[in-house]
């Protein structure tokens, strides 16, 4: 039997490489392959009983070229437990082509990357469903929030149906209590038939989802918490059957129930269930406000008529109209009009930012007053805003490295929990209480109900769901769990200059004229050139209101200045040296300049017809907050280092004014990254933050790569961690998140093991009876996801 497949290849750069891989796949015995250079593609045939796909997959990563790789999001139903999570990972890690799979089972999804043409989505989905499970690709987030209400809807219903047939039963456990406490009891209550009748729906209808799990986990050779309370469950229903038939038959005996134990034991789990899912669903609140951040509609203008269309019509290049009061659907242009925007929900500042022609705007952004036209340039998934949403989700969805402890346990954890409800039993009927059946089997049922590892399934993804969310609202984008977990473990910090500890755009500070119209003449001779610094000064000629002349002739001196003809005077712009070139006195001003120059700033001598008519002084400054931020991170005990392309005296000005004693200058982008390599020699810790662009080497070699940005997919893309809106006193907020964070998750993977250490054995002592070990293993679950909404409180 032949297997035909197509593989998506990386690395192939000329034809060479493609015949060389088609010769070695073809001398592989019962393959024919062949392979296109320009679609990137192998199309491969198998006629071999002993060759695999892997086998030829492995072959073309021998000859040192990779399969493309996709990654699809699955929303996953009926986990119960760590068991369940543990064992759909397991399973799709062992399929061929998968290259990893992250199931997480307080977010109900897996993150599944595999090989291109090795495997397909619905071949995973038939996987998860021979394990008993039900996946779909990931809904956007507002059907999954609708699917989950009307799965909650039913949840409800069925444990409100279980609660009313179980209160009878509950009452019936009155006529036990001792002395004068026991209640008086209808005699129709204590009748064995009406007690079956009333625990027959909850065990086999309300009940039937256990047993169903329970069969799925067997028949795949695995344990779940449905297994737990499906045997302990039915241990007692049985029991209490075959002492109703044996009331029955000898009408003088007393039976011995535990109808009541078995549907108060579904009634608290389903009940533990629904508490758990309301404490869950607060857990996600983070980025449900971001998704109610998007517009819903937007208003395009099409020759001249307006017309309202949904937001997932707009394209890009579509010209919209946007009033005063409403949201900006998409990412775009501004192409007519001028407006303050609010950009606090990207940015954090309360501040609205005023808007021109030819700025961007930010979609779902809140236009303030003035009515602009846009053309919208990016759209749906593209626009920062949904960037910022995938981040959040892929974050919340992703897996923590700590969190292979907890999977690691939970794999033979229920097993082992069987086979100490049996021990138990076995010593209760043989040794302990030698003959007495009803409490050998309390004890066992005990055992099985209150070892739930549902607890320790939910520590970690729990807190790291909330964190990432707290992180999201303040700001922190934390592009996935294994960077939240190592955020708080750095301990050296080196930052960029320009554009990271400076605001990256040069602006006029100091200004100094002798002639009346000096400005004038600056702002027109400068408007011509192309030098960086010439945009400053043209930025602030127009804040003075100052409207350019006509440049006659223009020209521009290399590494000196420019040299123009304004109304027939000669204007002269540069340095010391044009000025002695051009035999322009200004030694006056000599000490004057080097005081600017002291601070890093950069002087132009301005000269009119030969004579000295001004100085002006641009330079790149400090962001507001710089030197709260490094104070900070030097309170947390960081070693923090400033790298930079800039010059020594810059550099060395720069980092004396935020407070950073570890400069190095002139350093090129590569040996950014060498840095960064020499300092993890040492045994450092390392985090990067730059803006995005040029640091990309250094951000991708550090340990954690943090970019500061205003939300663009290019920061967002080249670091772990982004921080939104500029503001550096984030990256030390982003470090104390993580810390707080993994205190939590430690806390819940603390109490989840003592609960199940001190439990087990309590319950095996026949201390507790089994009503009190269900409400014990739902109060666990709930007690674990309210401790990590403790993280949404934590003041940063």
């Amino acid at each position: 039997m032949k297997t035909r497949f197509d593989l998506s290849i990386e690395g192939m750069t000329c034809a060479a490489c493609s015949n060389r891989i088609e010769t070695v796949l073809n001398q592989m015995e019962g393959v024919e392959a062949t392979v296109h250079l320009t679609l990137e593609k192998a199309s491969v045939s198998i006629n071999s009983t002993t060759l695999t796909p892997a086998d030829v997959v492995d072959k073309i990563k021998g000859l040192g070229y990779d399969i493309k790789t996709d990654k699809v999001l699955l929303d996953v139903y009926g986990m119960t437990c760590s068991a369940c999570s543990a064992r759909i990972e397991k399973t799709l890690n062992k399929m061929a082509g998968v290259r990893s799979a992250n199931v997480n089972l307080a977010a109900a999804t897996a993150s599944i990357h595999m090989e291109e043409g090795m495997i397909s989505t619905p071949d995973i989905i038939d996987k998860m469903k021979s394990l008993g499970y039900e996946a779909k690709v990931h809904q956007n987030k507002e059907n999954t929030e609708r699917n989950k209400s009307e799965h909650d809807l039913r949840q409800k219903q069925k444990l409100l149906l279980s609660a009313l047939l179980s209160l009878p039963l509950v009452y019936t456990m009155l006529v036990h209590l001792p002395g004068g406490l026991a209640l008086p009891v209808p005699h129709v209550l204590t009748n064995p038939w009406i007690q079956l009748a009333l625990a027959f729906p909850v065990q086999f209808y309300i009940g039937w989802p256990f047993y169903e799990g329970a069969y799925k986990s067997l028949k795949n050779k695995s344990a779940n918490m449905d297994v737990l309370v499906s045997l302990g469950t039915s241990a007692a229903f049985f029991f209490s059957v075959l002492e109703s038939i044996r009331s029955l038959i000898y009408p003088t005996y007393k039976p011995h129930l535990y109808f009541e134990t078995s549907a108060v034991l579904i009634t608290l789990i389903l009940f533990g269930k629904w508490l758990e899912a309301k404490a869950k669903g607060k857990t996600t609140e983070a980025l449900s406000h971001l998704l109610r951040l998007q517009a819903k509609h937007a208003t395009i203008l099409t020759n001249g008529l307006e017309r309202q269309v949904p937001i997932e019509e707009v394209q890009a290049g579509d010209i919209l109209v946007v009033r005063p009061g409403e949201k900006i659907p998409v990412d775009g242009e501004i192409i007519s009009g001028g407006t303050f925007v609010d950009e606090s929900m990207i940015t954090g500042e309360a501040i609205p930012v005023e808007k021109q022609m030819g700025d961007v705007v930010i979609g779902s952004t809140v236009n303030k007053n003035g009515m602009i036209q846009i053309r919208a340039t990016k759209v749906g998934k593209d626009t920062a805003l949904a960037g910022i949403i995938q981040v959040v989700e892929a974050a919340q969805g992703s897996k923590a490295p700590i969190q292979r402890v907890a999977d690691n346990i939970s794999g033979i954890f229920v097993p082992f929990v069987v086979a100490i409800s049996i021990a138990t039993f076995l010593a209760w009927l043989f040794l302990l209480d030698q003959g007495n059946l009803e409490k050998a089997l309390e004890a066992s049922i005990t055992v099985l109900v209150i070892a739930c590892p549902c607890a320790l399934g939910l520590a970690t993804p729990t807190a790291i769901m909330v964190g990432s969310g707290k992180g999201a609202e303040t700001g922190i984008l934390f592009k996935g769990g294994e960077h939240l977990e190592i955020a708080h473990k750095v301990n050296a910090v080196i930052f960029d200059k320009t554009g990271t500890i400076t605001v990256g755009k040069p602006v006029v500070t100091d200004i100094e004229l002798f002639h009346q119209n000096a400005l004038q003449y600056l702002v027109s001779a400068e408007s011509v050139s192309e030098h960086p610094l010439a945009d400053a000064i043209v930025t602030y000629g127009q804040e003075k209101g100052v409207k350019p002349k006509a440049v006659k002739s223009f020209e521009a001196i290399q590494g000196q200045g420019i040299k123009a003809d304004i109304d027939g005077k000669q204007i002269l712009i540069g340095t010391r040296k044009l000025m002695r070139d051009q035999l322009v006195l200004y030694q006056e001003k000599a000490k004057q300049v080097r005081n600017f120059e002291k601070k890093g700033k950069t002087v132009m001598f301005i000269a009119i017809n030969g004579r000295l008519a001004g100085i002006v002084a641009v330079a790149d400054t400090v962001k507001e907050h710089a030197r709260d931020a490094i104070h900070e991170l030097k309170k947390q005990g960081l070693e923090v280092i400033m790298l930079t392309g800039d010059n020594e005296r810059t550099a060395h000005t720069i980092a004396s004014t935020v407070g950073i004693d570890q400069v190095y200058a002139e350093v090129l982008p590569e040996q950014k990254a060498e840095m960064v390599q020499e300092l993890q020699k040492n045994g450092k810790i390392v985090a990067m933050v730059g803006d995005g662009m040029n640091d990309a080497p250094a951000l991708a070699v550090a340990d954690i790569g943090i970019a500061i940005d205003t939300g663009t997919d290019v920061a967002i893309e080249a670091a772990d961690i982004t921080i939104l809106g500029g503001d550096l006193r984030l990256v030390s907020k982003a470090f104390q998140l993580s810390k707080a964070t993994m205190k939590n998750v430690k806390q819940n993977l603390f109490w989840a093991l003592a609960y199940n250490t001190a439990g087990i054995p309590i319950a095996a002592s026949g201390l507790l009876a089994p009503w009190i070990a269900g409400a014990a293993m739902a109060f666990s679950s709930v007690s674990v996801v309210a401790n990590a909404l403790r993280l949404k409180r934590i003041h940063l």
